[in-house]
């Protein structure tokens, strides 16, 4: 069955619909739930990603209205270790957040045309002069894509994997 989706920037109307999304991914494919020093971004989305003009929130939409997957851009860059925060650093680092696909929608092309959108915004803003993500070991699919965009820049002995993006 092929559905069409409809790609967006987040509107005020669409929180809710991706804060599921996301809330689901953390407790579902995660483990950890809700943990507010890390997913503070999940409760007030509006201002981590629709207040900044250099942060967005995307999300997919399904022939129902239904959003079904999120992805976000901030400039904060990685907070820990030091080295890293320091090759990344915030305000000029683009960092991709939240890139969630319900199962049911996974493994057609969603989340690479998602992150092709963001790195859209990334680039149109001259402020940027890099890319990174960190994804866990264990996310259903993410390591593949990630790979096929960009390269491993350390993989830390808690499953987490960070990406530089070309």
């Amino acid at each position: 069955m092929s559905v069409d989706y409809d790609i967006r920037v987040a509107a005020i109307d669409d929180l809710g619909g991706a804060r599921a999304v996301m809330l689901d991914a953390l407790y579902r494919d995660f483990g950890t739930g809700y943990v507010p020093r890390w997913h503070e971004d999940v409760i007030d989305l509006a201002g981590h990603y629709l207040t900044p003009a250099r942060h967005t929130l995307l999300v997919a939409v399904d022939e129902q209205s239904v959003i079904v997957a999120t992805a976000a851009l901030d400039s904060r860059g990685p907070r820990q270790p030091e080295w890293l925060a320091e090759r990344y650093p915030r305000g000029e680092t683009a960092q991709l957040r939240r890139v969630y696909v319900r199962p049911e929608h996974r493994r057609r092309g969603l989340a690479r045309s998602l992150v092709t959108e963001l790195l859209e915004f990334a680039r149109a803003d001259a402020g940027y002069r890099s890319v990174y993500l960190h994804a866990y070991r264990h996310s259903p699919g993410a390591l593949d894509l990630w790979r096929t965009l960009g390269k491993v820049v350390w993989e830390d002995e808690d499953g987490v994997v960070h990406f530089e993006i070309a």
